[in-house]
Formats: structure tokens, sequence, C-alpha cells
């Protein structure tokens, strides 16, 4: 797997060259904001009749019918790296995109939102665990630093300062939807089988798209949809425009980013650069839904930034090492 191409130079496995690095933060970050503008877009969705499951399924679906064609064209001539990668598409669909989706909705069903997305993004101290259990890869002490850092900026982003409560099913959820995540990271970060990241993306949600389809019609997920106009930032818009938007950009080219990002830096760095994605959610909050951030949650950003500094200052250092990875 590629998370060990990026994650072992500890172990005396080359590592990816700098510039690949940089190329990866750059592309992390940009999908870590485009996942960030689905908040506020859903949120505008769901306030003119639509249920949460309802606008998710679409968005996944018409990620999946944007990416189709763009994938098509870089598997030419090489359909059977989709044979070979059949099992890795389908777990990739059903737990990173369809059982991660449910697993949240089930979550803040039965709990605050902001109790279930710090659970959920704590995922990449999972990540930290599975590399050291799983490839003995026993993060530093700056690391593990970082990772403190990063979470209790986490908990002052989603402003959980006052105290929050769940009932214990709803945690149940969330630490599923958490597991989810980590396994979204892991499998995202895998470039070692050829398949183009924009396959894995398109490929994994179709199969997801479908999942939370049919999750939607047997009634695990509510379906309901409307065509009223839909408010962001005082500004009406006509209802299907957010929705094209939810699913182009802040699913489909939010998926290939971060797959790329991930193949660049690993899944342990990669799954920190991606708590960015809350620090976005509270910038496109204030922009499309005037929900101005406080203090505390600049605070909060702040120290995000530094963990995930310190996470890669405690990354083992980068030696050059041919595209696409060296194979232990």
């Amino acid at each position: 797997m590629a998370s060990l191409t990026h994650d072992t130079a500890d172990l005396g496995v080359p590592r990816t060259a700098p510039t690949r690095i940089a190329s990866g933060i750059g592309f992390a970050v940009a999908g870590a904001a485009s996942f960030a503008m689905a908040g506020p877009l859903a949120k505008g969705l769901i306030e003119a009749g639509w249920t949460a499951g309802a606008a998710v399924t679409v968005r996944v679906l018409i990620a999946a019918g944007v990416l189709a064609i763009p994938a098509a064209v870089s598997l030419r001539g090489r359909w059977h790296l989709v044979r070979a990668n059949a099992l890795l598409i389908v777990a990739y669909g059903l737990i990173a995109v369809a059982a991660c989706q449910l697993a949240y909705f089930n979550a803040v069903d039965r709990m605050q939102v902001g109790v279930a997305l710090l659970i959920e993004f704590t995922c990449p101290v999972a990540v930290l665990v599975w590399m050291w259990w799983r490839h003995q890869q026993r993060p530093s002490r700056l690391t593990t630093t970082g990772a403190v850092l990063a979470i209790g900026g986490l908990v002052l982003v989603l402003d959980l300062t006052s105290g929050a409560s769940g009932d214990p099913i709803g945690l149940v959820w969330a630490f599923a939807s958490m597991i989810c995540a980590a396994v979204y990271w892991i499998l995202s970060a895998d470039d070692d089988n050829g398949l183009p990241g924009i396959a894995l993306a398109a490929g994994g949600l179709t199969f997801g798209g479908v999942v939370l389809l049919v999750a939607g019609v047997v009634g695990v997920v509510p379906f309901a949809a409307t065509r009223d106009d839909v408010e962001l930032g005082g500004t009406t818009f006509v209802w299907w425009l957010p929705l094209v938007i939810l699913g182009a950009l802040t699913a489909g080219l939010a998926y290939v980013l971060s797959i790329e990002g991930s193949r660049r830096l690993g899944s342990r760095l990669g799954s920190f650069v991606g708590l960015s994605e809350v620090v976005f959610g509270v910038l496109f909050a204030w922009l499309l839904l005037s929900e101005t951030p406080r203090a505390i949650q600049l605070v909060g950003g702040a120290l995000i930034l530094v963990g995930v500094v310190a996470v890669k200052l405690g990354e083992p250092r980068a030696v050059d090492a041919p595209p696409g990875g060296v194979t232990p």
C-alpha cells in the first residue's frame, strides 16, 4: 500500500520527494476546503425542505456522474485495473462513502452535531494507532504532541467547551463514523495498485451512492425533497444550483483532490491535514450562512494548524523517491 511508501521511512523505505509532499499538502487542503463547503450548502437545502439523507444521496450520485467520463478516460486501455481492484472499490464505496454517511446521520439524530463531528474527526488518532499496531510505526513524541494540539483545537473550533451530552446509541454511531473515516484515509493513500485516483473516486461514489439510494428506499435513511428556492448568504438561488455545486464541487472534485493528497502524504499526515476541513467549514458558514465565528473558534483553528505542523515535523525525514513511491 502507498501508506507504507509514505509512512515507513523510519524502517528504511524511501519516502517521497519534498516537492511531492508540498503538492500533497496543496491537494489535501484544497480537498478539505471543497468538502467543507458541503455543510452550508446542505444546510440551505435542508432549510428549504430537503432531508439530510436525500441531499447527500443526490450529492454522491451527481459526483459519480460527473467523474464517470474522466474516470473512463483515465482507464483507457487499463480496464483490467478495475477488475484487479474490485474489492478496493467496493470497500471504498461501502465503508468510506456510504457507511460513513449513514453512521454520521444516525449519530446526529441522537446527539449534538458538534459532538458527533468531534468524534468523527478524531479519526487521525485511529490512523496513528493503526499504523503503530499494523506496521509497527510508533509515532514520535512530536507527532503525538501535534495530535493532542490538533484535537484540542478541534474541540475549540466546534465550540464544545460549554459541555455536551449524547445517548449511548448515538455515541456508538459516532465512533462508527470515526472508524469509517479512518478507513477512508487508509484506503485513499493506497497508490501502489495502479488504479488512478479519479477512477477510485468514481467507482467508490457510484457504489456508495447506490447503497445510500437503497437505504433511502427501504427507509433506513429518510428521503424528502423540494423544488423550493434555497437561500444562502442572503441571496436566493434556484434549488438545483446548490445541488449541482454540492455534487460536482464538494463531492466529485473534493474526493479526487483528497485522494491525490493522501497518496502523496500517506494516511497519517493526510488525515491530520484533513482536519482543516473543520476550519474551512466555519469560514464557509460565515460567508454563506452569516454565522460569524467566535474568538475561541479562531484560536482553535490556530491550534489545529500548529498541531498539523508538529505532526509534519514529527514525520521521518523525506528522501527522494521515484514518482508513485516505492513498494517495500
